[in-house]
């Protein structure tokens, strides 16, 4: 199995409309995994937990058809 990198940065986008910059939020694995087993990862606070698949990051915590429409990028960190 091909080893995960601990931290990615999470690229969000900015506020609709409002032509804001986007937000990057870092997120750290947690230890839990998917039903698919893949890492969860979570920002510090713990409102923001996603999976990350092939550079794509999308929410665990959220209904699964409303899943497959929210993605964002996901960099891994050092």
């Amino acid at each position: 199995m091909v080893q995960q990198p601990a931290r990615y940065a999470i690229t969000l986008p900015g506020p609709t409309g409002a032509h804001g910059p986007p937000e990057v939020v870092l997120v750290h694995a947690t230890g839990e995994t998917t039903e698919e087993g893949l890492p969860v990862y979570a920002e510090e606070g713990g409102r923001l937990r996603v999976e990350i698949r092939g550079g794509v990051a999308q929410p665990v915590d959220v209904d699964p058809e409303e899943r497959r429409h929210t993605s964002w990028v996901a960099t891994p960190m050092p």
